[in-house]
């Protein structure tokens, strides 16, 4: 296992080309210096034993010795050690819509943005729960399997958005069935899912879903996202505007929030529904429910000793200083022995 202990010494990486092109600087201006005394081939006569490659490799030995010497400043570290260890949680399933109706912006910046922020929330605040999250719209896909990996669970919410769905509508049932059997065969009362979603293009489905979810110890909570006044669809090219999506008569499209049935949902599977707004997507009424679920135990797998790697990488970095110490801007004796034509480049 690698991690990195400094990683905002990668920014000094962004030297590099600064340095690269200073260098390019430097020798246009060196040439045009020279010329201003004569043609080069009679300076290059004048300084017969000024080797110009020599110049360009002490250069690429710089730039390789302060790579080195970067890498080594972030320090990279080995985990040498894995051990298992026991936690206490519960087992949480997000069901997050990613249909285009969560496209309305009649939450800030809009419904989706708003919910994975929320989420990004819930994330932080948990503690020894594993999770997972599952995207639906017209089908369900799981987008991250249930883990305690909460850095994980972070990067696959910042890569939602409405297109990992193509089939459109918001099929909440197939996102409960979907999310039943992640969980495993694993039985207890320590399992919880919540359904993020503005609840339209419902049918009957979900309730019995959410019924079926009960039956196996299975707690369900909603959240609502949007306003029951509803909000036209924006469509966006290029971060621009165009306009509002339409249906096939040429009308725009009003997507309101489908609070009867969240309130339904929430209702026959003994969990909580909470409306998100502006300023509160309701999460600590549904923490507060989790943390009422029975903790299990579990074990997971995890490195406990990281050896540093760094000493590696600034040794190498002060070898390479000190070979080009030694190496002189002066052509090989053995190199001009050996060139048997006279016509030394180097």
């Amino acid at each position: 296992m690698l991690q990195l202990e400094n990683t905002y010494f990668i920014y000094a990486f962004g030297l590099i080309p600064v340095f690269i092109f200073i260098m390019f600087l430097v020798r246009k201006w060196r040439k045009n210096a020279l010329e201003s005394f004569g043609e080069e081939r009679v300076i290059q006569q004048l300084f017969p034993d000024v080797s110009k490659s020599k110049r360009g490799w002490k250069f690429v030995l710089y730039l390789f010795s302060f790579t080195l010497l970067i890498i080594g400043l972030i320090n990279p570290q080995i985990g040498t050690k894995l051990e298992e260890v026991k936690r206490k949680g519960a087992d949480l399933m997000i069901c997050l819509d990613v249909s285009n109706s969560m496209k309305a912006e009649d939450l800030q910046p809009n419904r989706l943005e708003k919910s994975k922020q929320a989420l990004s929330k819930l994330i932080e605040k948990l503690e020894g729960d594993r999770i997972g999250i599952i995207v639906f719209g017209g089908e369900a896909y799981v987008q991250l399997p249930i883990t305690t990996d909460y850095s994980a669970a972070k990067l696959f919410l910042e890569s939602i958005s409405t297109d990992l769905i193509p089939t459109q509508g918001t099929d909440i049932g197939k996102a409960i069935d979907l999310a039943i059997t992640s969980f495993g065969k694993d039985e207890g009362k320590n399992k919880a899912i919540v359904v993020i979603t503005d609840g339209e293009n419902h049918d009957q489905n979900a309730i019995l879903s959410a019924e079926a979810a009960v039956e196996k110890g299975i707690t369900i909570h909603t959240i609502g996202m949007g306003s029951a006044e509803g909000s036209p669809i924006p469509v966006y090219r290029d971060n621009v505007r165009e306009g509002f999506r339409k249906d096939k008569e040429g009308n725009t499209i009003v997507t309101k929030l489908n609070e009867q049935m969240l309130q339904e949902l929430a209702s026959s599977g003994n969990g909580v529904y909470v409306r998100a707004s502006n300023s509160d997507a309701g999460l600590n009424t549904i923490l507060s429910a989790i943390d009422k679920l029975e903790k299990k135990q579990f074990e997971s797998k995890m490195y406990s000793d990281y050896e540093d790697r760094f000493q590696w990488f600034i040794a190498g970095a002060f070898i390479i200083l000190l070979i080009e110490t030694f190496l002189t801007e002066r052509k090989s004796k053995l190199y001009q022995r050996l060139n048997l034509f006279g016509n030394e480049k180097k």
